[in-house]
């Protein structure tokens, strides 16, 4: 049996309304029955109530189009099973004695559901009040009609908001029944899943094969018309609206070019949100190449069948009053709050903006300077490529193995830029560069990192070249490398070879210090820092994952750090 969370089988549909009018204020509970109602039910004096239910594990359904603009109540079922005659009367009863002028029923094509809500009107009539009963079948997926009609299944809630609009604005209940059973009329919906349902306690109602959809199946777990191989979102969208639209299928849905629809792509409980969007935009794309004008798009959970892998498309066809209807405004917790507006896939994209003014680059002469800088940067590349292999058996340990492809990959860039222009002189626009190039080419977090630090440091020697500014500048790399990266040193990370080094070049600052003896410490420092982290216990980054006792190396960027620094110091 699934695992599910609940606190009892036997309470979980009651709990779940509990909990749904404890957090809402503008719903309440009426006494001894499963019934959700307005909290402001003396505001319907002298409108039509419109109520409607059905059972449970169909949330948000039924109770969360309970508000004003929308359901004045509704009468719940335990999981898949009809509300009982005796709760929906005494909903129908309250209503009535808050002044309401007629009562309409929304009632999804369920024998269960017709027998209970109609046994419940007649006995309703039969104490004088004026009730109506609307059925919803809106399901496409039976290309033959069957005694039993069309299931009522998601395109109901939208029934819900024509009622509920028409309602708020006064309308009377014969307008009202004469508006909503024409709306009934021009819905359609079918449901697609991955996966069945189970109630509590109990198995799934059926079995899918790990590579199957099924097409057409109801929301309490029935049957469908049609297994297949799982297909890519577009072609299942497309599979949908075909059958939903087939001139030969009895229950179809009539579509022409230029007609306007409300779409719904509903969830049916247990789709990601991810794929929901990917389907929701497969939809659109679909009905526009199709040339229908999609009036309003609605995307999210609207009625499930507990958490079924799934989703069910719903079309209106609308003209401009329902269209209005759709956008008057409720209180309903579980209708979207939208713009009111055209989907469509050719939004017109926001342009990007122009990059920033260029940083102004020293004139590249040549002459020994430039010389110089590409002597050091080839030594760097030449070390990076030369340790790949060891890099990358060092990250085996701990990470995903690609630390030296990635430093490979820097040196490459590095190498290719050089030969492409001589590099800049002056160090804060070198060190600049060099940051443009490792954040473009080199990827991975170590390639941010570097970015980090080089852009750091390159604003700290803006206008100075003297030795303390060197310094400085490390200090100012390591500063921004530690406010985002969130290590710090002993983490086991290519910080801990940075910040030895930088330690021992703050010694750069001592007037009369020796500039080849404390380069030399800085290497020695960072490379003893680097063999130091064999024995620490990672903390950041994606060794602190993995179990310390198997973290026999050292970090591998500390390792290339120490390389680096050799390569340029020496």
């Amino acid at each position: 049996v699934p695992k599910k969370l609940v606190t009892t089988v036997s309470g979980c549909a009651d709990d779940a309304l509990t909990g749904l009018v404890a957090c809402n204020p503008g719903l309440r509970l009426l006494q001894g029955h499963r019934v959700v109602l307005r909290s402001d039910l003396a505001a319907i004096r002298g409108r039509v109530a419109v109520l409607s239910g059905g059972g449970s594990g169909h949330e948000p359904a039924h109770a969360g189009y309970v508000g004003k603009g929308m359901l004045t109540g509704v009468v719940a079922g335990a999981v898949f099973a009809s509300p009982s005659v005796g709760s929906v009367l005494t909903a129908i009863r309250a209503v009535t004695q808050a002044g309401a002028a007629g009562v309409l029923l929304i009632v999804k094509n369920y024998t269960g559901d017709r027998l209970n809500f109609g046994m419940a009107l007649e006995r309703a009539r039969a104490e004088g009040t004026d009730v109506r009963m609307v059925v919803v079948g809106d399901d496409c997926a039976f290309t033959k009609p069957g005694k039993a009609g069309r299931r009522g299944i998601c395109g109901t809630v939208l029934i819900h908001k024509v009622a509920g609009a028409l309602a708020e604005a006064g309308a009377s209940l014969d307008e009202i029944e004469k508006k909503v059973m024409a709306a009934t009329k021009v819905v359609g919906s079918l449901g697609l899943s991955l996966s069945p349902c189970s109630i509590p306690g109990s198995k799934p109602s059926f079995q899918l094969a790990a590579d199957e959809m099924e097409l057409g199946l109801g929301i309490h777990g029935e049957a469908g018309v049609h297994r297949m191989k799982v297909l890519p979102a577009d072609k299942a969208v497309e599979t949908m609206l075909k059958h939903m639209t087939d001139p030969s299928n009895a229950s179809h849905l009539s579509l022409t070019p230029g007609s306007s629809v409300v779409l719904v792509v509903n969830n049916l409980g247990g789709l990601s949100c991810l794929e929901l969007g990917i389907v929701a935009g497969a939809a659109v794309r679909c009905l526009e190449n199709r040339g229908i004008c999609i009036a309003r798009a609605l995307v999210g959970s609207f009625m499930t069948a507990l958490e079924m892998a799934g989703v069910s498309l719903t079309l209106m066809l609308v003209d401009e009053e329902l269209v209005r209807l759709i956008d008057a405004k409720t209180t309903a917790m579980a209708w979207p709050n939208l713009l009111a507006g055209p989907a469509t896939i050719r939004r017109e994209e926001i342009p990007a903006p122009a990059e920033g003014p260029k940083k102004p680059q020293d004139e590249t002469g040549t002459g020994h300077g430039t010389a110089r800088v590409q002597r050091v940067l080839e030594r760097v590349c030449s070390t990076l490529l030369d340790m790949q292999e060891r890099l990358n058996e060092l990250d085996r340990g701990a990470g995903d193995g690609d630390c030296g492809h990635t430093h490979a990959r820097a040196a490459q860039a590095i190498r290719e830029w050089m030969q492409a222009r001589p590099p800049p002189t002056a160090p804060a626009q070198l060190l600049s560069a060099l940051a443009d190039v490792v954040l473009e080419q080199m990827g991975g977090s170590s390639g941010v990192l570097y970015g980090l630090f080089l852009t750091a440091a390159a604003q700290s020697l803006r206008g100075r070249s003297d030795f303390p500014a060197w310094a400085d500048a490390m200090d100012a790399g390591i500063e921004a490398m530690q406010r985002y990266g969130g290590a710090a040193p002993g983490d086991r990370t290519m910080l801990d070879s940075l910040f030895a080094a930088a330690q021992a070049l703050h010694s750069l600052h001592n007037p009369g210090a020796n500039l080849l003896q404390v380069l030399a410490a800085a290497v020695q420092s960072a490379e003893a820092a680097a063999e130091a982290t064999r024995h620490m216990e990672a903390a950041a980054g994606r060794a602190s994952y993995v179990r310390s006792s198997r973290l026999e190396q050292p970090d591998p960027g500390a390792v290339a750090v120490a390389a680096v620094l050799r390569a340029v110091l020496e």
